[in-house]
């Protein structure tokens, strides 16, 4: 079967994008396609159908083939904990901690499991369009990578590499990555493409051809700014927006706080362009707004950690005097555990075992246990139909749980909600994708959502995306080095 691999000259080129276009545009054509990364490192993550957990990037790449997610497209995720150390989850579940120097030594284990992933993949598709992470031109962390160049030799996938040129320089990173690179790893390397191009595509001609030259690479197109990308959920907490529009035509404000573990963050894309809704990131160093309506404490990959980080940045000060005004909040996941009295997590599951008393905004508790729940969900929010997915360590019980905020199908009544309702939490991720749900919540602050589940404004996306990718890039070329040619 076909394959194909990009990889690029650093993080946040665009790789995600450019696949998950990719993988739509194929998929359009009639093929069947598949994702895969072999190893990425994201506390933004996805449930699959059979119970695993991969990054989001590679669920919005499925997504974008038209086919379930599985754990084998993503068969090594690292989910940072700390400075140093990550929870590895292998094949969707969770293998343990790793400090970032056990990992190096240990990672070349994971080739097999790695390999024997690609080719169940490759196995029931025509096509298997891989990520690479991070650059290969990152030459100290080349013996046993298992995410670029290792892969690639070991699977034997031709590589395109892809540049960013909106950071400049973008003719020395791809040139200067071919200098690095040793001859076996140079020879995987077919190609380039120019990502995240501003202006007139005339004026970098003669750069294109350079490149050319100096590497003998073949020229597989230049991409224009893709603005459309910005309605895909992000992978990174390093592109979040710390502002938005504050029109005076949006009269109600809604904030998250950007904790340093912050995780599954795409839960708020739905709330963006809501008509009557400014919504805002929070980034550290700044107090939460004292005019805000709604503060939504988001999941994170440390509760303890980043109870901690909260405080430290004041904001439980603020959230206090929010809630002294008569405000509102709302705790997802991790956010949901902080709003508690206590958190204890006797095991070390995310970090140090030990505990920490939370906001005490609702009547309950928390211990951090070993077993992580990872399931698709439906249910009900105020008589508003959802679908989501719980992806959590811990176990919450108190007194405030017999007001849940919400019911599952199947599993009954979850989460917590204070006396007044001002104060609520839940375990489910994705609450304001769907329509219903999201204008049922919206409601209580008197806003009037728009119907569209979120899934449908992805799709279009994906669809948009794809047709610029059609004109930018010299597909037929891209199909032929896959081996898929003549099979178009």
């Amino acid at each position: 079967m076909a394959a194909v691999m990009i990889q690029g000259c650093g993080s946040d080129v665009g790789k995600s994008v450019l696949v998950a276009g990719l993988c739509r545009l194929f998929a359009s054509r009639g093929l069947r396609v598949r994702p895969f990364k072999p190893q990425n490192m994201s506390n933004n993550a996805a449930v699959t159908a059979d119970g695993g957990e991969i990054s989001r990037a590679q669920a919005l790449q499925a997504i974008a083939c038209r086919t379930p997610l599985t754990v084998h497209m993503n068969p090594v995720l690292l989910k940072p904990q700390s400075d140093t150390g990550a929870q590895v989850v292998v094949r969707g579940r969770m293998e343990g901690n790793w400090q970032a120097r056990a990992y190096q030594e240990r990672k070349a284990e994971l080739l097999r499991t790695v390999l024997d992933s690609f080719a169940i993949l490759k196995a029931e598709s025509d096509l298997v369009i891989v990520e690479g992470a991070g650059s290969p031109a990152e030459t100290n962390l080349r013996m046993g990578d298992i995410a670029n160049m290792g892969f690639a030799r070991a699977a034997d996938v031709p590589v395109i590499l892809a540049g960013d040129i909106n950071r400049g320089h973008v003719i020395a990173a791809l040139v200067g990555a071919r200098e690095v690179l040793d001859a076996g790893d140079r020879a995987m390397i077919h190609g380039f493409i120019i990502n995240k191009f501003r202006g007139d595509p005339a004026l970098f001609t003669e750069g294109r051809a350079e490149i050319v030259r100096r590497t003998g690479w073949a020229d597989f197109g230049l991409v224009p700014w893709l603005a459309t990308a910005a309605r895909l959920p992000a992978e990174d907490a390093v592109v979040l927006e710390s502002t938005r529009g504050a029109s005076a035509e949006k009269p109600v404000k809604i904030v998250v706080p950007m904790l340093s573990r912050i995780a599954n963050f795409d839960d708020f894309d739905p709330l963006k362009n809501q008509p009557g809704v400014r919504f805002e990131f929070i980034p550290p160093g700044r107090a939460l707004p004292g005019d805000a309506d709604l503060v939504i404490l988001p999941g994170t990959k440390a509760t303890l950690h980043d109870l901690a980080f909260l405080r430290a940045q004041g904001w439980d000060i603020d959230i206090a005097a929010h809630v002294r005004r008569g405000g509102r909040v709302l705790g997802i996941c991790g956010g949901l555990q902080m709003l508690g009295r206590k958190v204890s997590d006797p095991r070390g599951i995310e970090g140090p075992p030990g505990d920490a008393p939370g906001l005490g905004l609702l009547d309950v508790e928390t211990e951090l246990t070993g077993e992580k729940v990872l399931r698709p969900v439906t249910g009900t929010v105020r008589g508003a139909v959802l679908t989501g997915y719980e992806m959590h360590v811990g176990v919450t019980a108190g007194a405030d749980m017999a007001r849940p905020y919400l019911t599952l199908d199947g599993s009954g009544p979850d989460g917590a909600q204070s006396s007044d309702g001002r104060i609520g939490g839940t375990y489910v991720h994705g609450l304001f994708a769907a329509g219903p749900a999201r204008g049922a919540i919206l409601a209580t602050l008197g806003v009037r959502a728009t119907t569209e589940d979120h899934s449908a404004v992805v799709d279009k996306a994906l669809d948009e995306i794809a047709a610029q990718l059609e004109t930018a890039l010299a597909v037929d070329a891209i199909a032929a080095l896959s081996g898929l040619k003549g099979r178009m």
